[in-house]
């Protein structure tokens, strides 16, 4: 049973007139690996039925933007199109309303008040004029549920790292249970590893900011240290370190995938260097995400909004939303993210020191 707190879902109503004399999804064998059919079903991240016959109706257990949906059997199946195989049974079709046994459906979590509403309203989106007090108490209370019935996912820039008191923050939140997966760059743990040996951000003490003598040369020498140790968790006990948001992930076991740049210096050895790879990574978690946070990274923060459903089919049969908030100091990510089809997401607009203390000084026990 869901609480409270996430709003219940309201599935479509399969017994309309149009949806009744809906046609049973087609369906098209892939040509070749790797390429899909002509006029192929690409997915949004929403709920989406496809129809089966007999009034048939089957929900994609999960869906993302800009895959497809293979029919095994009875069963529907989200894939990227590269994973697609030759003979693999593609749903074809580009309407979204049951005009080809396809409903998209966008409607599914709204409140009844959202219904209630005037058509033309001022402040529909956030901006930097927004309060954003009503997001952080629905975010408390969310990360609250979450760390015992959900998992939460964080997205991380590199900005987290600079500070003691926002890598303080994090560390308290995953020692704390609000961590199940960490996402982000090379760059995050490098500069999380150099503040942990050096107490350094780039060169720049994580407390006072004053720059420190050749302290440029910090984070090369963190990676080059972390390298010849041959892992970050060897390197962790070689150099003694125990502080720090990947010495915490590595305490409590929270699995972390560090995605390659084509800009990263060393790389540390836990980085993937193949995209695609790391997008496998990054995928499996949005797979079972419930409440995703993304804080000052742009393209990470992008790159998993386009992999994360706006639902989820939890173990019980039940379907609940996804929350998705993204973190910066612009308007930009946010904007740029719901341009990319993750319209769910809430932007809060603040630096990440300050959102990150706000978090723990309303979570810390």
């Amino acid at each position: 049973m869901m609480s409270q707190l996430i709003p219940p879902y309201t599935p479509p109503d399969f017994s309309i007139p149009e949806l009744v004399r809906a046609p049973v999804v087609e369906t098209v064998a892939a040509p070749k690996d790797g390429v899909v059919p002509e006029n192929f079903h690409g997915t949004s991240n929403h709920p989406e039925y496809v129809h089966l016959g007999n009034g048939d109706w089957v929900l994609a257990p999960e869906s993302r933007m800009d895959s497809v949906m293979v029919l095994r059997g009875r069963a529907l199946d989200v894939v990227e199109a590269r994973r697609v195989r030759q003979g693999d049974q593609v749903v074809v079709g580009r309407t979204e309303n049951g005009e080809e046994g396809i409903f998209v459906h966008i409607h599914g979590f709204e409140a009844l008040e959202d219904s209630a509403v005037d058509k033309f309203s001022f402040r529909t989106r956030g901006t930097r004029e927004t309060p954003f007090s009503r997001s952080y108490d629905d975010l408390y209370n969310v990360l609250r549920h979450d760390r015992e019935q959900g998992k939460i996912v964080w997205v991380l820039g590199p900005a987290v790292a600079f500070d003691k008191d926002s890598r303080d923050a994090m560390q308290g939140l995953i020692e704390n249970g609000y961590c199940d997966a960490l996402l982000a760059g090379n760059a995050l743990a490098t500069h999380d590893l150099e503040a942990a040996y050096y107490k350094t951000g780039l060169g720049q003490n994580i407390y006072t900011q004053h720059l420190q003598p050749m302290g440029h040369y910090n984070h090369l020498d963190i990676i080059n240290k972390v390298r010849l140790a041959g892992s970050i968790p060897k390197a962790i006990d070689a150099l003694q370190l125990n502080d720090g948001i990947i010495c915490s992930c590595e305490k409590k076991q929270i699995p972390y995938v560090l995605a390659g740049s084509i800009r990263d210096d060393g790389p540390l050895p836990e980085v993937i260097p193949d995209v695609y790879q790391a997008q496998d990574a990054m995928r499996d978690h949005a797979r079972t995400a419930t409440t995703v946070i993304a804080l000052a990274t742009q393209l990470h923060s992008i790159a998993f909004g386009n992999m994360v459903p706006s639902y989820r089919v939890m173990e019980d049969g039940e379907v609940r939303p996804v929350f998705f908030y993204i973190v910066d100091m612009s308007e930009f990510s946010a904007d740029k993210l719901a341009n990319r089809g993750s319209a769910q997401a809430v932007a809060i607009l603040t630096n990440v020191q300050d959102f990150m203390m706000n978090l723990w000084n309303n979570l810390k026990p």
